[in-house]
């Protein structure tokens, strides 16, 4: 698969993940109706889910060409944002397509609007996060509100920061490539026989900049906003449950903290492309040890790691892949796998290094394809991108009821060996 079908295929998954997102939501309201609609009508709950997506198909798929018209597309995220309220007054489940409205922020928006608009959407998942708008009537639920309150809104507002600071950049090197085309054009009049393959290397080095910078921010949003949140939401939630448990419920409000500052600050590290922070000043079986350790004393589920042969320190961009793709492993099993026990094995070999990671949960069936939803289905096929672009690749086994065992194999390249 070439990087510009690689692309083009994350472009057209981030494009239908709000649609896929209302109907999981759906599903879930239907499913769990003992949460839902308890004070509304089917019938209003059906009419809110239509004149939603009758919304986003009509701004954005049958008018793709308003999205350069901002004063229209604050109309439009003002109008999404009403009716996500809408959504999740009538039902708490509609929170899981609430995210999707994170996505909207960067379409047509700029400067500070997107930043208005991610808290707008902020609040929505606070609300949905403590069970509804009924809710916050609650005795002791204010604080739990509020703190959910301050960490959807700030890790929201940092990574639509990250985004809004990478297209600049992204901008800015693209301006100084159409300088760089205006010098190669002066150039080509004198050559006038190289000047069509100036203008496709040209275009073919912006392109190819701006699809490798939209690709690595989609990754690292997966990666920081997607399983912090995940895990904050998590928390906080086991600490709603133990009200009556006050070291109990203190206890899970710290790991949230933990939490929501380790994911502001891999945030501000990825819009510097710079190393995860586990990996600075350690060595990688350190930094994946650090975070199996850290894992296990949140999710309170017995994970080991155990390192063979010699090992020795790689190229960052390979170190770093290898600890995303544990990261990622472990915040499947946390999700999906209800495991007792967790092995991660790596393996330093002769040309290359292997992580294998192990559970003994509920497994599932590879050859599906994967359903993208509100509980994930992109974790699987980021950790192959990622791999692949450093000429890795990820194996996968598993049966339900049988655990899942996964393998990334990436070069054992050395620091020093490039050169």
């Amino acid at each position: 698969m070439t990087e510009g079908s690689t692309s083009a295929r994350v472009e057209r998954i981030m494009g239908r993940l709000p649609y896929v997102a209302l109907a999981a939501s759906i599903v879930l309201v239907v499913a769990g109706s003992s949460v839902g609609v308890p004070h509304k009508s089917w019938l209003f709950v059906g009419l809110s889910v239509l004149a939603t997506a009758g919304w986003l198909v009509w701004w954005v798929a049958l008018h793709p060409e308003w999205e350069q018209d901002e004063r229209k597309m604050i109309v439009f995220f003002l109008g999404l944002a009403a009716l996500i309220y809408l959504l999740v007054w009538t039902s708490p489940l509609f929170g899981f397509f609430a995210w999707s409205g994170y996505i909207l922020t960067t379409y047509g928006l700029k400067s500070w609007r997107r930043l208005a608009a991610g808290t707008l959407v902020a609040g929505a998942g606070a609300v949905s996060q403590i069970g509804g708008f009924p809710s916050l009537g609650e005795p002791g639920i204010l604080p739990v509100f509020l703190v959910l309150l301050a960490i959807n809104i700030g890790v929201a507002n940092v990574m639509i920061w990250v985004t809004m600071w990478t297209l600049e950049q992204t901008e800015k090197r693209a301006r100084m490539i159409d300088e760089l085309g205006v010098a190669n054009a002066k150039l080509a009049s004198a050559l006038k026989e190289n000047a069509g393959l100036h203008a496709q290397l040209l275009a073919q080095a912006r392109e190819a900049g701006v699809l490798d910078e939209r690709q690595r921010m989609a990754g690292e949003i997966h990666d920081v906003l997607a399983q912090g949140l995940t895990g904050i939401v998590t928390q906080l939630e086991a600490a709603e449950a133990a009200t009556a448990r006050p070291d109990d419920q203190g206890r899970h409000l710290d790991n949230a903290k933990r939490l929501a500052r380790d994911s502001l600050t891999e945030a501000r590290r990825s819009v510097q492309a710079l190393r995860p922070q586990n990996l600075e000043g350690s060595g990688l079986p350190e930094a994946i040890d650090e975070v199996v350790r850290e894992w296990t004393r949140v999710h309170e589920v017995n994970a080991e790691l155990i390192t063979t042969g010699t090992r020795r320190a790689l190229l960052p961009e390979i170190e770093a892949a290898l600890l995303r793709t544990a990261q990622e492993a472990l915040a499947n099993v946390a999700r999906h796998a209800a495991a007792g026990r967790v092995g991660l094995t790596l393996s330093y070999m002769e040309d290359v290094v292997t992580l294998d990671v192990r559970d003994d949960g509920d497994g599932f069936d590879p050859a599906l394809p994967p359903v993208l939803n509100a509980q994930g289905g992109y974790g699987l096929a980021a950790m192959r991108e990622r791999l692949a672009r450093i000429a890795g690749s990820l194996e996968i086994e598993s049966e339900p009821g049988s655990g899942t065992a996964l393998s990334a194999c990436v070069p054992a390249i050395v620091i020093g060996a490039a050169a």
